[in-house]
């Protein structure tokens, strides 16, 4: 694989260490800047409306930027925010670091995700962006735990220092490794705006949103479920999120491989599997000898989607990959949103900690659901080719997209 995947990485485990650290610096920022628990909490809130708002906005933005230029930008705003997270005397400008840092999320990992699958042959798309995406669960599995433990030992300001430097490396990496790709010329904002017509590329986005509803439901309420109710003890908790993170590397890996092979069965397969995994989970749950293991394993199988789902929207969104892979970064953060206020209300209400794993069925469930209609939506385009090839235009079966490399991958 090419080395500018290496930067694309690294620029993805910075990304993912300032989304994710935050959760372990808490109890230090409401102590310093003297605010409440829970207004530290929006910090977390503020950052995933930051990436759904700045995902489609900054993408647009650069529709005719080079996509190695788009992605010096990204990162130079990513260090700035940084900054001033780092320097802030204040929770507000603190917020406001956080908000400036989360614009570029969504962007990023958009435009990366073309420069990916540009840079290896059509066979290794899927792979290549997994491979990037590796920095962003590496950011889960080492980065994390090394930020809280920074944070701890030396403030919170400690770690935004940290992710200062991680990114201001990123940034010299894809300059030196990173090759030119040229935008489109004939590009346009408009004419991005086209691939949206294509009911594929929605049904995609759904499926990203509702799976990754179904995914997070367990990340946000890992640590009550697993101590609440399997009864391990709090120390426990940073291997346990180690354990889960190494089962994100693995469905990072093998989803994006068996994505190369057949995208849409691997799909339908990870859905499934997800909402098997969590029935099971509700139930392994209650001991602490399989709750560990099936955390494990649905780490490995819902982590899979991500290369699928980000190869998926980029095939349906033939007119504007860039754009559609970083709305599908907004859905994924949308699905958290929705996850966290879902599973919120159950468990209040009385309902448990194991709520969220029933929840994640029935989210999962509903993704299948959407992924098997975009499948049979395919198989009708198939068909159409087959019987009369001038009639497969997108207009005709309602996508308005060329049905070709959905033919080539399904």
């Amino acid at each position: 694989m090419p080395l500018a995947l290496l930067a694309l990485a690294v620029g993805a485990f910075g990304i993912g260490l300032t989304e994710f650290v935050i959760v372990g610096l808490m109890s230090g920022i409401s102590h310093d800047l003297e605010v409440s628990i829970p207004t530290a909490g929006l910090l977390v809130s503020g950052y995933a409306a930051g990436v759904v708002v700045g995902a489609p906005l900054l993408t647009a933005a650069g529709t005719k930027a080079p996509r190695k230029t788009m992605l010096l930008t990204l990162m130079g705003i990513f260090v700035a925010g940084n900054l001033i997270s780092a320097l802030a005397p204040s929770y507000g400008l603190l917020m406001a670091g956080r908000v400036v840092a989360s614009l570029t999320h969504g962007a990023f990992f958009g435009v990366g995700s073309v420069v990916a699958a540009g840079l290896v042959p059509e066979e290794k798309r899927a792979r290549a962006v997994a491979l990037m995406f590796a920095g962003l669960t590496l950011a889960n599995v080492l980065g994390v735990p090394m930020g809280t433990a920074l944070g701890q030992q030396l403030g919170w300001r400690s770690t935004f220092w940290a992710v200062t430097v991680i990114g201001l490396l990123a940034l010299a990496l894809i300059a030196a490794l990173v090759p030119h790709q040229p935008a489109d010329p004939s590009a346009t904002l408009r004419g991005e705006l086209k691939a949206f017509r294509n009911v594929q590329v929605w049904l995609a986005l759904l499926v990203t949103a509702l799976g990754f509803a179904a995914f997070f439901g367990i990340v946000t309420y890992v640590e009550p479920m697993m101590t609440t109710v399997a009864g391990f003890p709090t120390g426990a908790v940073p291997w346990l999120l180690v354990l889960f993170g190494s089962g994100l590397v693995v469905g990072n890996y093998v989803g994006g491989k068996a994505a190369d092979r057949r995208l849409m069965p691997t799909l339908y397969t990870v859905l499934a599997g997800m909402a098997v995994l969590l029935v099971v989970f509700a139930h392994t749950l209650h001991s602490p000898v399989p709750a560990p293991v099936t955390l494990f394993v649905f780490g490995a199988v819902g982590f899979a989607i991500t290369p699928t789902i980000q190869t998926r929207v980029m095939d349906e969104a033939v007119q504007a990959p860039a754009l559609a892979s970083a709305v599908n970064i907004a859905a994924f953060n949308l699905g958290n949103a929705v996850t966290a206020w879902v599973n919120g209300a159950a468990i209040d209400s009385g309902a448990g900690y194991t709520a969220p794993a029933w929840i994640g069925a029935v989210f999962a469930g509903a993704g299948l659901a959407a992924a098997l209609l975009s499948g049979g939506l395919d198989r009708r385009r198939r068909k159409a080719v087959r019987v009369r090839p001038e009639a497969a235009t997108g207009a005709e079966v309602g996508t308005g997209a060329d049905p070709a490399p959905v033919l080539e991958r399904c």
